[in-house]
């Protein structure tokens, strides 16, 4: 499940269909649970399995902020009497409480979950978990650029949070995440700071607001599709303009990894296909078994569209061969020739490669070094891009083994050095400020 204030769709909704029996729990803006311990206050997202409520705690005490510490409920939609939804939630929920509860300090990078309970209604009876608010996702922030990359600088920020996370994660408590990627991982707090409810300093509302309709959807619907017409109609009217990455002066960069819905324990996966398509890790394609490696690689292509601002690995399925097998023809084209031992060596490699580790379908690759990529499309600077590369790599060997810890990368130099745009600009800094000492002289 997701937790953020980015879930779901500004497009689109999730249908009065789905407020069945068996489906969503409609909410209402005042309503409370938890024996009138938590009060939602407005609807933050929805996904295929939750709800997402921002929700007021009338008990906290421990807020910094003397009017109320916000949570986001999770509702689940199908039901506790759906088996399958169930069990995967109390899965969750199993995970959750052993990542809160080995971070007492709140130091590792990872969501924490407040609270858990059943709350019925209507369509069923609905497990629901309190966690606490977080901002965008880092997915929200790319688009927030414009896709247009983030520098180099801001990229380690958010890197070192994710490694913090990842090595709590696997080295702490055996736990592979399984699909980490932008938009499972969350910013502190929101972009715009007028969206943070506790930045912007809303009151809390206590009680159900009158003539609230079903979720205080009815009239949310209604005039996000006008508004969204009417930017349609806007946009056809005049010539658009070039669109240039907004400035990211003010945006606090620290993060948490969220979404633990299809998280593991090393010693029992429970799923052989893992991860979303894009930062999916080669041994998954292939059937060659998986452990953390994989959260990593996933992590290097996380980090690759942070920088650019596009996805690393964008396969697409064309006549006569598949989206896996363009998938591993486009690792290869950046990261050179699979090793045979492994090409071969999965419980799927006989669909994708010959017997001498060649693609079956897909002959002719493009081979051009990762570094060269990055000054060539995206414009690095060469030391930049050097030095990048080196830094992301190691974590896309092809041999799971070979690859670097999320402890180990944390050590690496490249967290610890600015770019070569920055090193020019505090030169040029540090020019005007003894040009400016000599006339003062």
């Amino acid at each position: 499940m997701s937790y953020s204030s980015s879930s779901g769709s500004e497009e689109e909704d999730e249908g009065f269909d789905s407020y069945r029996k068996g489906g969503y729990h409609a909410v209402r803006i005042g309503d409370s649970f938890a024996a009138g311990r938590y009060i939602a206050q407005r609807k933050l997202g929805w996904g295929h399995f939750s709800t997402v409520w921002l929700a007021y705690d009338t008990q906290s005490s421990v807020s910094p902020f003397p009017l109320c510490i916000y949570v986001c409920t999770a509702m689940l939609s199908k039901s506790f009497f759906a088996e399958h939804f169930a069990q995967a939630a109390l899965h969750e929920i199993e995970v959750l409480l052993s990542i809160t509860n080995g971070d007492p300090s709140n130091s590792k990078c990872v969501v924490r979950l407040i609270d858990h309970f059943k709350h019925s209604g209507p369509n069923g009876q609905h497990l629901c978990m309190v966690l606490e608010f977080l901002g965008d996702s880092l997915l929200r922030l790319i688009r927030f650029r414009r896709y247009k990359g983030i520098e180099l600088n801001k990229v380690r920020e958010i890197c070192k949070c994710v490694l913090i996370a990842l090595d709590y994660l696997h080295r702490e408590l055996g736990i592979i995440h399984t699909d980490l990627k932008p938009e499972n991982i969350l910013l502190l707090s929101t972009i715009n700071p007028a969206k943070d409810p506790i930045r912007s300093a809303l009151t809390p509302i206590l009680k159900r607001p009158e003539a609230s309709g079903l979720n205080g959807r009815s009239m949310s619907m209604v005039e996000k599709r006008l508004k969204s017409r009417a930017r349609r109609a806007s946009i056809g009217g005049e010539a658009e303009a070039p669109k240039l990455a907004k400035s990211m002066d003010g945006i606090n960069l620290r993060c948490k990894v969220v979404d633990f819905g299809n998280a593991c324990w090393a010693d029992k996966p429970f799923a052989d296909e893992i991860q979303t398509r894009q930062y999916r890790a080669p041994e998954v394609i292939l059937g060659s078994g998986y452990s953390f490696p994989a959260d990593m690689w996933s992590f290097a292509c996380t980090a690759f569209e942070l920088a650019t601002g596009d996805m690393m690995f964008a396969p697409k399925g064309g006549k006569g061969f598949s989206e896996d097998e363009d998938h591993l023809a486009l690792m290869m084209e950046l990261l050179g020739k699979m090793p045979k031992k492994i090409a071969i060596g999965g419980a799927r490699s006989k669909d994708y490669f010959d017997r001498h580790g060649d693609l079956k379908r897909i002959r002719r690759l493009k081979f051009r070094p990762l570094d060269r990529f990055l000054v060539d499309k995206y414009k690095f600077f060469e030391n930049d891009a050097r030095e990048f590369v080196g830094f992301l790599c190691p974590i896309l060997d092809f041999a799971p083994e070979k690859r670097p810890t999320a402890q180990q990368c944390l050590q690496h130099p490249w967290l610890n050095v600015k770019s070569s745009h920055q090193k020019e600009m505090n030169v040029q800094s540090n020019v005007k400020v003894g040009m400016a000492n000599l006339k003062i002289n």
